[in-house]
């Protein structure tokens, strides 16, 4: 049964976790492009935009699938209140915090209708501060996953020799 928990947990991550960080990672450069379009739109950036929001969103609610699976796991091998694994548990509820709380909300946002932009500050790049801050967020949602991904290999204290 461990073997069957374990395989579920990191197919779910590939499958995925995986599609969240690339559509994440891509999202803000066709966000930017739709809307430097001057007085037209670009409309294939933006139905990119689009498509890339609603993969975001839809593997999100899949990837409740990973820890559940994770806990599981942990659980048949004995290992819930092993500090590394508390650690990824911990981890991962920041990174689901992050793209809940954070990234979707600004995509759905950069995706609304376009609105008369105020005066830039002399020294501005003329991007939007919403695209900038979710290039941030995204690298940190990104950087959570990476960092989860190594402690579930080298499972500090592990006795497997890993």
């Amino acid at each position: 049964m461990t073997k069957l928990l374990l395989s579920i947990h990191v197919l779910a991550a590939i499958l995925v976790v995986g599609p969240i960080t690339v559509a994440a990672s891509l999202f803000p450069r066709y966000a930017r492009q739709s809307a430097a379009g001057g007085e037209e739109p670009d409309d294939r950036a933006a139905g990119i935009a689009a498509l890339l929001h609603r993969i975001c969103r839809g593997y999100a609610i899949a990837g409740v699938a990973v820890p559940v699976f994770g806990i599981a796991t942990g659980a048949q091998l004995g290992v819930l209140t092993d500090a590394w694994l508390i650690a990824s548990l911990a981890l991962t509820a920041i990174a689901a915090a992050v793209l809940v709380l954070a990234i979707l909300p600004s995509q759905q946002r950069l995706l609304a209708p376009p609105t008369p932009p105020p005066p830039h500050p002399a020294g501005h790049d003329g991007r939007p501060p919403t695209v900038t801050r979710l290039t941030m967020l995204t690298g940190m949602f990104n950087l959570l996953w990476a960092i989860v991904v190594v402690l579930m290999i080298v499972r500090p204290g592990s006795t497997t020799g890993a």
